[in-house]
């Protein structure tokens, strides 16, 4: 498999388990898996950046994203296909060079065009169809690291 040149992600689903948690004085809160941290690291260590596109907008992901040096983070997006492009054009690339792991609906343009894509093994059957993989693993369980590991043959 040919090693891209950027690395693209979905949150929700793929970096946690899908769930929204509130408590009673309306904190959310999102549960990340420290597998994923590798991921980055793996990425980073073979000089290919990371970027997050998620239709949510939230502090919590911003801060994980500083947290683990994420290179690129676009949060509120509704067209994220629209976004991957905009960023391959900045980086002089085209979207054969983007590995993308996305796991609703979302994100079924950016799976059909992303040169590697993939879903978690707990993303929708037709969700699935779009992606040129499926990871034995579900979101919210270490699922951005094993695409990754699955990219650069680590597994």
């Amino acid at each position: 498999m040919k090693l891209p040149k950027l690395i693209l992600t979905d949150i929700d689903g793929v970096w946690t388990d899908g769930g929204m948690y509130y408590d009673q004085t309306g904190n959310e809160w999102k549960k990340f898996h420290t597998y994923d941290s590798a991921g980055v690291l793996f990425a980073h260590r073979n000089n290919i950046p990371v970027g997050i596109i998620t239709g949510e907008n939230t502090e919590i992901v911003e801060r994980r994203a500083k947290k683990l040096k994420v290179d690129y983070l676009f949060q509120g997006v509704e067209n994220k296909l629209e976004v991957a492009m905009t960023l391959c054009k900045q980086l002089n690339i085209n979207m054969e060079d983007v590995a993308f792991i996305g796991d609703d609906l979302g994100d079924v343009e950016l799976l059909d065009t992303a040169g590697i894509s993939a879903t978690p093994k707990s993303a929708p059957n037709y969700i699935q169809k779009h992606a040129k993989m499926i990871m034995t693993k579900n979101g919210g369980e270490g699922v951005f690291r094993e695409f990754v590991e699955k990219i650069l043959g680590i597994c």
